[in-house]
């Protein structure tokens, strides 16, 4: 008697428990569904309608994407944000390491530091556009123009190059999100225990090897998250090259992303062709998550 009564008590205690977790994660959830699921399923099914502003007028099935991936412009705006995602591991994807560990490894003013590396990232993404528009101006009054013909370099159009303007494209989007990224690898490089670099030093291991045999196995499962997450963040990149080129010169500097929005709000009207193009972003950066998370599950097996 007494042990079924504990018993029972024990199976309302732990269904009490569970019913108290679903409430909480219940705002977050109706949130997510309207938010985040909602919008996903009716872009799906825009996709598949002709469409009058956003009213869906006919089911025509696959027609969109057809329409869309048979244009030059998507095929251009494909290949240029394969190139941004090229250009921005290229060039992004070690730098917030490397300043999480040159301000990690210094001893006086790290929270100056800190605070200038985050800065640009608090800065509005519009202005640091018109900051750099002015920078990168193949204008006279340029500043990179009147800094290059003090040493002899003649005027430059950079932003007229085809070849520059996507790697000047993801310099900018670098410096404006390296730091916050820095941040988070400085938070974890924290929790790595001194005595392993103390004990690594006494073995005569030089700075490169602590880094090499420490640090960066230690950040490994962080660096491969953030990866993906960069990834995905490229692949939406949308108002640095419209405010700065307008998708130009000839379409090569056009998003994905920011053809989907010409589609929709430039002109077209066309809610089902943006749709389409959001529907094949999201398809694409579907594959390329499943993909690395195999890869990283086949790995972790082999640990």
């Amino acid at each position: 008697m007494i042990y079924g009564l504990k018993k029972w008590f024990r199976t309302h205690a732990k269904a009490g428990e569970q019913i108290q977790a679903w409430m909480i994660m219940l705002p977050g959830l109706i949130l997510m569904t309207f938010f985040v699921w909602e919008p996903l399923f009716e872009s799906i099914r825009m996709s598949l309608y002709k469409t009058r502003n956003v009213e869906l007028v006919r089911f025509i099935g696959l027609d969109n994407y057809i329409s869309v991936m048979g244009k030059d412009d998507f095929i251009q705006a494909l290949i240029n944000t394969f190139s941004y995602t090229f250009w921005s591991l290229l060039l992004g994807f070690g730098l917030p390491i490397i300043l999480a560990m040159l301000i990690g490894e210094t001893t006086r003013g790290k929270g100056f530091f800190r605070t200038a590396v985050y800065l640009p990232n608090m800065l509005p993404g519009l202005a640091v556009i018109i900051l750099w528009s002015a920078f990168f101006s193949g204008e006279k009054s340029g500043v990179l123009n009147i800094l290059l013909s003090k040493v002899g370099i003649p005027q430059q159009s950079y932003l007229t190059r085809a070849e520059w303007v996507i790697p000047i494209i993801i310099v900018i989007a670098t410096w404006k999100g390296a730091g916050s990224t820095a941040l988070i690898y400085m938070a974890s490089m924290a929790s790595i225990s001194p005595d392993l670099y103390e004990a690594a030093a006494i073995d005569g291991a030089t700075i490169w090897q602590r880094i090499i045999h420490i640090t960066l196995p230690a950040i490994k499962k962080l660096a491969g998250t953030l990866l993906i997450l960069q990834i995905i963040s490229v692949f939406q990149i949308m108002y640095e090259p419209m405010v700065l080129t307008k998708g130009g010169p000839d379409n090569a500097s056009l998003s994905l992303m920011q053809l989907m929005w010409q589609y929709a709000f430039g002109g077209a009207m066309n809610y089902g062709k943006a749709s389409a193009v959001a529907v094949t972003v999201t398809l694409i950066l579907l594959v390329m998550t499943l993909i690395y998370s195999y890869l990283d599950r086949k790995e972790s097996d082999w640990d």
